[in-house]
């Protein structure tokens, strides 16, 4: 189960964070695949833009354990 975050009081869903930090990354890849020309390899960008995404998204709620901080 994924834990919520607790910052000042103030909680926020794991699920959230999650998606955030998933959401930095996924620029990060696109960035990587504008740098090195493998967007044209992609015959429609947006999909290969919510695949990677849902990819990135996807192992880091299977992969990391269990985020936030106990109340």
């Amino acid at each position: 189960m994924i834990i919520d975050l607790n910052i000042g009081g103030v909680l926020i869903p794991g699920l959230v964070v999650l998606s955030f930090v998933a959401l930095v990354a996924t620029i990060a890849v696109l960035r990587l695949f504008a740098a090195s020309s493998l967007n044209r390899l992609f015959a429609y960008r947006p999909l290969a833009e919510l695949a990677t995404f849902v990819i990135i998204y996807s192992l880091l709620v299977q992969y990391l354990p269990s985020t936030g901080l106990l109340p």
